[in-house]
């Protein structure tokens, strides 16, 4: 998260960030925190209900990742912290054009994800998730999809958590949006 915030900051830019997936509002508080204007969206009205009784001040809008409910016409940036992960691999492409469309010159978009065991030879893969329908992408693949909407990978962190809660390795992958 400090290294999206810092690219953030590189831009200087005063365009809204999206949190895309907000749930409870963590990463949103946290990004105002900082001084950034952050839009929150999730489809699930219980989860803004708990972000708005824990932090009042948020701007937290309901709709999904194609963030049609965000009024802003430009971003400088999207965070997506295993939220992609919901989103059907045959919607993936259209939904990354669209934040891809509206993101600014520079602005970037990270994403966090569970990600494949190293040896497994699928792009995407669907695990059980208590919520709802949920796939766990290979890193290279994400990478590909997002280069296809026109996002340009600029740094990529694998890790396997080994506290035990963690059941796969995750990803998190920061792309930019090529200055024009």
């Amino acid at each position: 998260m400090e290294l999206f915030a810092d690219a953030l900051r590189s831009l200087g830019s005063e365009r809204p960030v999206i949190d895309v997936g907000c749930g409870t509002g963590h990463q949103t508080h946290d990004l105002a925190s900082q001084g950034f204007r952050v839009i929150g969206v999730d489809p699930s009205g219980a989860m803004l209900e708990r972000a708005r009784r824990r932090y009042p001040e948020l701007h937290l809008v309901q709709g999904d990742a194609g963030l049609s409910s965000v009024p802003d016409p430009v971003f400088s940036g999207v965070l997506a912290r295993y939220s992609l992960i919901h989103v059907p691999p045959e919607q993936l492409g259209g939904v990354l054009a669209l934040w891809a469309a509206r993101v600014q010159s520079g602005g970037v978009v990270m994403t966090a994800f569970q990600s494949l065991d190293a040896g497994l030879h699928t792009d995407v893969d669907e695990f059980d998730h208590a919520v709802a329908p949920a796939w766990r992408w290979r890193p290279d693949a994400m990478a590909e999809a997002l280069a296809g909407a026109g996002l340009v990978e600029r740094w990529r962190l694998v890790a396997r958590p080994g506290d035990g809660f963690h059941r796969f390795p995750e990803c998190h992958l920061l792309s930019a949006r090529p200055p024009e």
